[in-house]
């Protein structure tokens, strides 16, 4: 059954079986792109999941369908990380000239290293660069959808893109990863 049927019958019914249904479907691939967003803090992960699933639900009924259900899920997910931060206080004020500084010591393509080495390099950067770099090039999303899901600009999402690789290649040099 398509994401689209499944939603209407469980809007229709309001089934637990429909919702599990859901829920076991997009969970693995939610709890993934949150655990990388808090660093691989597990406990912090499932708890944002739930949160995600909960905001989901209360809006599921106005969801459009002008993208797939993962993607819509996914920037709920988004949304409730930065909630989160915002709440906890935990927004962390970056230099931009800190990482425009940085000097990149490889131009070799991180996306071969070894996944711990990429891990620990994501959890080293900004929120920022870490939220955009995950939604374009792990989740696939465009600089414009991008702009729209964290409420910034398709220019400042493209900048902070090109900065989080940047300082990817560079954690990933100081790492003792070399490149091809």
């Amino acid at each position: 059954m398509d994401d689209k049927k499944l939603v209407d019958d469980f809007l229709s019914t309001r089934s637990e079986v429909r919702f599990r249904s859901l829920y076991r479907r997009h969970s693995p691939g939610l709890y993934q792109s949150i655990w990388r967003l808090v660093r691989g803090n597990e406990t912090e992960a499932g708890e944002l999941l739930q949160a995600t699933w909960v905001r989901a639900l209360e809006r599921l009924e106005s969801f459009r369908w002008e993208s797939s259900l993962r993607s819509w899920l996914v920037g709920v997910a988004y949304n409730c990380f930065r909630e989160s931060l915002r709440n906890e206080s935990r927004m962390v004020a970056v230099d931009a000239l800190e990482i425009d500084n940085l000097s990149v010591k490889a131009s070799g393509k991180f996306d071969t290293a070894s996944a711990i080495d990429l891990e620990r390099a994501l959890c080293r950067l900004p929120d920022g660069y870490r939220e955009v770099f995950l939604l374009h090039d792990l989740e696939g999303f465009t600089h414009k959808e991008i702009g729209a899901k964290l409420n910034i600009k398709e220019g400042t999402s493209k900048s902070q893109l090109s900065r989080a690789r940047n300082a990817l290649r560079v954690f990933l040099t100081e790492g003792g990863y070399t490149g091809p």
